[in-house]
């Protein structure tokens, strides 16, 4: 079929990608590459892909690709369901033939409610979804697709056998020739050169964080992983057709995972002279550290989510805080940027334990932070949890109509208000230091690039300051 693979317009801000793991208005504005829902097109020959949020387009600025294809998916999450469900239905009223599906992590564990939440669509793409959305596309019998969820002939709905894992990663078909269809200066991050590009080599994170979506609900906890001579391919595919490319981000959700892979990764990434970056657990050994800068890499993006060991505890972490604090050592010591994650709120917070964390965060010092309130996503061990021990604010969802993340658990000793107001005063008491002001001025100073980079986000940062004050004023 002629397929369209779509990230529909939603509030303006709105970040789509980075896993779909925290879809908000950032601090700073921040727009990821689809590559899930890029890899789910790369299965389908023709197929058009279109990034709508960073782009910039509204539904007006698609019609002709609505009205001109005959199967129409559109990636989804929890945060943008509402309005994607209304994308969904402006589809239908433009092109009454076409056949529109929904994938993503939000579908792929609550398939019954959201067909039954959303009129417009015809299915749902459960789990990993890619041989099953070709397989749609192909025109196969849908009674014979696993892994699909669909309204029968007689509406009701009907939900196929699983489909089995993937395990041989290099049967996907590389992502990059569809991002010829995006503007790679529309991406970008405050942390990442620009331009830059980001792409999975794997899916699939050993670690079982009870906040964190994708292991639990579509990639598993099993790393898998492309062989290295196929990602090497990648990467002079990329020299090739993106020399505007500065910098490539590794979205695995943790390719550190595997030391002796990664190691080996780095080497050959070492002979193509590529800057490259890449998510990590606070607990990599310094030879590998050591291997992974001498191949090439600039910047870890850091999930320390606290600074309280209970709390990595509560969460199932699996990392000690001594542990991270060597980690954190190291990489200044080699000269490797972090970006570091923290999030408040999570089961087992306290007062105390938020001033432990900012503490900590000093500590370890990341360049960068981005401190997130604890979403609890279906899905998630920790959505159960909430639900089981009452913990969710009444009539508070994740986000704000026009995408500022809420404080959704509120807890008999620290309200979810005292959360919300917790992270401003955490991102002012990291970033108002002296010597982090003295730091963020002399990268400024490197460059007029950094320069005037530096200046737009401080005042989009700011501008977010500024909003979060107003809800709490409201």
């Amino acid at each position: 079929m002629k397929s369209l693979f779509l990230q529909a317009p939603s509030f303006d801000g709105y970040d789509g990608g980075a896993g779909a793991r925290y879809q908000m208005k950032r601090e700073v504005k921040s727009f990821w590459y689809p590559t899930w829902l890029a890899q789910a097109a790369a299965m389908v020959e023709g197929a058009k892909l279109i990034d709508a949020p960073p782009h910039d387009l509204k539904f007006s600025d698609i019609v002709d690709d609505v009205k001109a294809h005959e199967l129409i998916v559109v990636h989804t999450s929890t945060p943008s369901f509402k309005s994607d469900c209304r994308t969904a239905g402006m589809i239908r009223e433009l092109n009454p033939t076409a056949i529109v599906g929904f994938i993503g992590a939000k579908v792929a564990v609550e398939p019954e409610e959201s067909l039954k939440a959303c009129e417009a669509i015809d299915f749902v793409a459960r789990n990993e979804y890619e041989f099953t959305i070709k397989e749609i596309a192909e025109g196969r019998d849908w009674a014979t697709i696993k892994g699909m969820s669909y309204r029968g002939k007689d509406g009701a709905i009907v939900h196929n056998p699983e489909r089995e894992i993937l395990m041989d990663m290099d049967r996907l078909p590389s992502v990059l020739p569809l991002y010829k269809q995006l503007d790679t200066t529309k991406y970008f991050g405050g942390y990442l050169k620009h331009p830059y590009l980001s792409f999975y080599t794997g899916r699939g994170c050993k670690s079982h964080c009870t906040f964190c979506l994708w292991p639990q609900t579509i990639g598993g906890h099993k790393y898998r992983f492309r062989s290295i001579p196929v990602v090497v391919e990648e990467i002079k595919y990329i020299r090739k057709n993106f020399p505007e490319v500065k910098e490539i981000f590794f979205d695995d959700d943790t390719l550190t995972d595997n030391h002796d892979r990664v190691e080996s990764l780095a080497k050959e990434l070492g002979k193509l002279g590529v800057v490259w970056s890449c998510n990590a657990k606070a607990n990599v050994p310094r030879k590998t550290l050591e291997a992974m800068k001498a191949g090439g890499l600039r910047l870890l993006l850091v999930g320390y989510e606290s600074g309280n060991q209970k709390i990595l505890h509560n969460i199932k972490k699996g990392l000690l805080v001594d542990v991270a604090r060597k980690f954190s050592k190291d990489c200044h010591e080699l000269d490797i940027i972090v970006h570091g994650t923290f999030i408040l709120g999570l089961p087992g917070e306290t007062r105390e334990t938020i001033r432990e964390t900012l503490a900590f965060a000093k500590e370890v010092n990341p360049r960068t932070l981005q401190v997130s309130l604890a979403a609890p996503y279906p899905g998630t061990f920790l959505y159960n949890q909430a639900k089981e021990n009452g913990w969710f604010a009444e009539d508070v969802d994740l986000l704000t109509e026009d995408g500022t993340q809420i404080a959704p658990l509120n807890y008999p000793h620290l309200s979810h208000t005292e959360i919300f107001d917790s992270v401003e005063d955490f991102y002012k008491k990291f970033y108002f230091r002296p010597s982090k002001i003295a730091e963020i001025v002399g990268e400024m100073l490197t460059s007029r690039d950094m320069l005037v980079r530096r200046l737009r986000e401080g005042v989009e940062f700011f501008q977010f300051l500024r909003t979060r004050e107003d809800m709490i004023v409201s």
